[in-house]
């Protein structure tokens, strides 16, 4: 049995959860049941609050906190750039900001902010990554954004449309973008050279499969044409691109969508990627810097990536877009991160909070943020602006990853981000293709239980 794809509404208010009640839904992987095994705590519910609720404060009567907490893995290596935002910040406003770094990982700091719910050692504002937001909201521990902006006036008609939009439930937006990314086609273009191949990316998976022979005559014996990596928030996230371009999803809405001939076809492509005489595709434990050695010839990454493939590779480093393949259309899946503002503070606080995530993501600090690690400009005004120009024309790689995020993304399947312990769920299903050489059609089943069932228990009763 599959969820009903009907529009479901999330209720306004929500009670925030106590300590208690994420340590008895499993949600520290402390407990036994599914969460424990999917590795991602659950979304609770309860009586109504008005915490969090659109429209519940008048920000005009509230004065701004003098202190903040921000909770960051510092995406990108960035922890020093995040030191000189606060201090230009603090400069601007004498609002002093202590930055935290809770976690190593988006996954490290969403187990640390479930683990706080309902203590005093909560963040002003926390990272919010795509496959994290929604299980902070349900929970009711975010405010929406959308009236605190308002007041702030923030221009949010100037974020990039899909990336704010990733945000969006039920008409309202419960972060803004920070650190955003897609994955990105990298090649070498010393190998291409060798190889004999035209100077840009395959436009198709089947012209990559078609080029593969040349590529394995001038890679290390124990290298690969393609080096695309396996594990948590990446396969699925890569996967997507694969079960678009053959026509397939991984969901429709709330409805798993799995067992579709397109879907099957996607993951037994998988297959044949990392097995059999045709093979063409590795992994390693860095694939990242397996590429920037010479091992593999091109490699799929993200976007973020980019800066420190460009100082790594000591050969020409050439970018493209995501392969298509028998289908039309969008193919590239958005990702990273945003920031999200707790509910459990005061509205002194929030206000502080919402100023300081103005002044993060405005155009010129975006742009830095951008020109510093390769993470997608969060702003139109950024894209086209003086500082990233100025980068595009030193280095065209950067203009690449930007065209890509505005001819070819869509959002995400909702049986990935939205569920609780979904992305984990898929992931383990691809590695047993990856690794084992699993037939889709053995696999994708048991996935697609495992995933109805997350959803039944963990989303379901709370929607």
């Amino acid at each position: 049995m599959r969820p009903s794809t009907s529009r479901l509404v999330l209720p306004r208010g929500v009670r925030r959860p106590s300590r208690r009640d994420v340590l008895a839904l499993g949600g520290l992987g402390l407990g036994a049941g599914l969460l424990a095994a999917c590795g991602g705590p659950s979304v609770a519910s309860g009586e109504d609050s008005d915490d969090g609720e659109a429209g519940g404060t008048d920000w005009s009567g509230v004065e701004p906190a003098e202190e903040l907490v921000f909770w960051s893995n510092h995406p990108g290596n960035t922890k020093e750039l995040e030191e000189e935002y606060i201090a230009a910040f603090t400069e601007e406003t004498g609002i002093d900001v202590r930055l935290v770094t809770a976690g190593a990982n988006y996954d490290e700091v969403a187990q640390r902010f479930q683990a706080a719910a309902g203590t005093s050692d909560i963040p002003d504002l926390v990272i919010a990554s795509d496959v994290w937001w929604f299980r902070y909201m349900v929970n009711g521990q975010i405010i929406p954004v959308d009236d605190l902006f308002a007041h702030l006036e923030v221009d949010t008609d100037d974020y990039v449309e899909t990336l704010y939009s990733d945000y969006v439930y039920e008409d309202q937006h419960f972060a803004a973008p920070y650190a955003r990314s897609t994955p990105l086609f990298y090649y070498n273009k010393d190998l291409w050279s060798q190889a004999g191949l035209p100077d840009r990316g395959p436009q198709t998976w089947e012209e990559l499969q078609d080029w593969a022979g040349a590529l394995r005559e001038v890679v290390p014996g124990d290298g690969a044409p393609l080096g695309n990596g396996i594990g948590p928030s990446w396969s699925a996230w890569w996967f997507s691109n694969i079960i678009w371009a053959h026509g397939g999803a991984m969901s429709e809405e709330w409805e798993i969508t799995l067992d579709t001939p397109e879907a099957l076809a996607a993951g037994n492509f998988v297959r044949d990627m990392y097995n059999g005489p045709d093979a063409f595709a590795g992994f390693g434990s860095d694939t990242n810097q397996d590429f920037a050695g010479g091992l593999y010839a091109s490699l799929i990454a993200s976007t973020g990536s980019l800066t420190g493939l460009l100082d790594a590779a000591d050969f020409e480093l050439g970018t493209a877009y995501l392969p298509d393949g028998p289908a039309a259309g969008p193919n590239v899946p958005t990702g990273g991160t945003g920031v999200a503002i707790s509910a459990d503070r005061e509205p002194e606080q929030q206000l502080a909070a919402g100023m300081f995530l103005k002044f993060l993501t405005d155009t010129e600090n975006t742009a830095l943020f951008s020109q510093t690690t390769g993470y997608m400009p969060v702003r139109t005004s950024a894209i086209e602006g003086e500082t990233m120009g100025a980068l595009y024309e030193e280095t065209p790689q950067f203009r690449t990853s930007v065209d890509q995020l505005q001819e070819k993304t869509r959002v995400q399947d909702y049986v990935r981000v939205f569920t609780p312990g979904g992305d984990q769920i898929i992931t383990d299903g691809l590695e047993q293709i990856v690794l084992n050489g699993a037939d889709a059609e053995d696999v994708f089943p048991n996935v697609t239980n495992e995933l109805q069932r997350a959803y039944e228990e963990n989303v379901e009763p709370y929607l």
